[in-house]
């Protein structure tokens, strides 16, 4: 039975059989009008289908939007300012996808005067803490249904059975057990569980959707060029583009160029380790690029500074903050750092390999006449080092004393 009288939800739907069982579920149990939603933010999914399969529940009304260009401009853009990385590792692909989801089911309730929303993750990972975390910055009071933590569904084998008695389609593959579940987007794909659940085994070339492998990778590299405008990329080899259309071709050429995987096993928030298997081309590419040109632009203090907050940053986004006060904070921190930060990047991609071959900015503050090994003109005078030197000595100096005198370190 419900623990709360509902009288309308919002569902994040995708159309598989999960999410259908779910529609149902809530109808079931519920007793309420459900509201589908489907984000297309480029995992490559007939996104139709979904419509199609709502409609047979009787769904009224169905919201399927395509959200590629907020999803890049709004949310991945945006974190990349930060150079950010999970424990050194994972560019938070799936965790970054999860806000903007809530978001537009906040917003849909509100146009559509639901009182809950729901969400088909597990009671076991991340995305149930992403979503949940997004409503409430959001919206407050709204209700919140989370059917994994609720019904007895605890299997496959009752999934299944509980799709046949209410008419709900079953695809030939779903019927067996699938090697493993795959969750992808514009930025990465995501795949674990199964045959990835044991991490001393190397995973199989099935698993790898989005990349060839850099052995089978051409023997030719391919260079390219790549814009930033205020720590933005904007253009690739000179032509403009927009933030989804140059995520797309940053993937196209580290997929053909084998760039981008990673088997990682990570810090889930809950408390677990969990194994996965990520794939991101595009952003692979944008990370070092983006490095590359803010080490002519960037005032030493202000990058050193910036990637000491990144770890907190990554932690807030892979945890769920992404609405939080102090994830804002350190954004407008990121993003202030990034003014300067114009220029082109040149690149070799080569069998796995990202090779700097030049980076140019306006801003740009490596200066030759200061570092040349020739004659620098009075640029810089060498004999100022003395004294900085005995002054960074002093401590030192001073504790070598006492160490001498056996004190403590």
């Amino acid at each position: 039975m419900a623990a709360k009288r509902v009288k309308k939800v919002v569902l994040a739907y995708s159309g598989g059989l999960d999410t259908s069982v779910i529609l149902r579920w809530l109808q079931k149990t519920y007793e309420c009008e459900v509201v589908t939603f489907t984000a297309d933010l480029g995992q490559g999914d007939e996104l139709e289908a979904a419509r199609k399969k709502a409609e047979m529940f009787g769904i009224k009304e169905i919201f399927i939007e395509d959200l590629r260009e907020p999803f890049v401009r709004d949310f991945v853009f945006p974190m990349f300012r930060a150079n950010t990385l999970y424990e050194g590792q994972y560019l938070l692909g799936t965790s970054i996808a999860r806000p903007l989801i809530a978001q537009r089911q906040i917003e849909i309730a509100e146009q559509v005067g639901a009182d809950a929303v729901a969400h088909g993750a597990t009671g076991k990972g991340n995305d149930q803490v992403r979503f949940e975390l997004s409503y409430y910055a959001l919206k407050p009071d709204v209700t919140v249904i989370s059917p994994w933590r609720e019904w007895d569904l605890t299997s496959r084998t009752r999934l299944l059975t509980f799709a046949e008695e209410h008419q709900i389609p079953i695809s030939h593959d779903k019927r067996g057990e699938a090697p493993f579940s795959v969750d992808a987007n514009l930025l990465h794909s995501s795949s674990e569980g199964k045959i990835l659940e044991d991490p001393a085994m190397a995973p199989d070339e099935i698993v790898y959707q989005r990349t060839i492998s850099p052995e089978n990778a051409p023997d030719k590299a391919t260079e390219i060029s790549i814009d930033f405008a205020h720590g933005d990329p904007v253009a690739i080899n000179g032509e403009a583009m927009s933030p989804a259309t140059l995520l797309t071709k940053l993937n196209e050429l580290g997929k053909a160029n084998g760039i981008g995987r990673l088997d990682l096993v990570e810090n889930r928030f809950v408390g677990m380790k969990s194994r996965g298997v990520y794939e991101t081309p595009g952003g692979t590419i944008l990370l070092f690029a983006h490095r590359n040109m803010e080490s002519i632009t960037l005032d030493r203090e202000a990058g050193h500074l910036k990637d000491s907050i990144m770890p907190r940053y990554a932690e807030l986004i892979y945890n769920g903050f992404w609405f939080s006060p102090e994830r804002r904070m350190l954004q407008a921190l990121i993003d202030e750092s990034q003014h300067s930060v114009t220029g082109r990047v040149k690149l070799k991609l080569y069998k796995g390999n990202i090779i700097m071959m030049g980076r140019e900015s306006p801003n740009s503050l490596y200066d030759t006449r200061v570092v040349t090994f020739e004659d620098d003109e009075g640029a810089y005078n060498q004999s100022d080092a003395q004294g900085f030197i005995r002054l960074n000595a002093l401590r030192l100096r001073l504790g070598a004393k006492i160490g001498r005198r056996g004190g403590a370190l």
